[in-house]
């Protein structure tokens, strides 16, 4: 049986209206400011301490009582806040 013939596949240029134009050059961003992964940390933190200081002592507490359930969201935004700044940090 005779082999076939191997093709060879022009390569791709994009369009001109489709690459970026120099003019319009992208500003590297430089690192993230040292205080950045401190506050990140802390709220994490924070918002795991919020919530055990609620399930050890939140009957004791009197604005932590008047909160109820609430105190779950506060505890959990202050911790996804610091997991957005987590994705954030360069």
């Amino acid at each position: 049986m005779p082999k076939s013939k191997v093709r060879k596949r022009a390569v791709y240029t994009p369009p001109t209206d489709v690459l970026p134009s120099p003019s319009r050059a992208t500003k590297k961003k430089g690192p993230s400011p040292t205080w950045y992964p401190v506050l990140m940390l802390t709220l994490m933190i924070l918002g795991l301490a919020y919530i055990s200081v609620y399930y050890i002592a939140g009957e004791r507490i009197p604005g932590m009582r008047d909160l109820d359930s609430w105190n779950f969201a506060v505890g959990f935004g202050l911790m996804v806040t610091g997991l957005f700044m987590a994705v954030r940090w360069r």
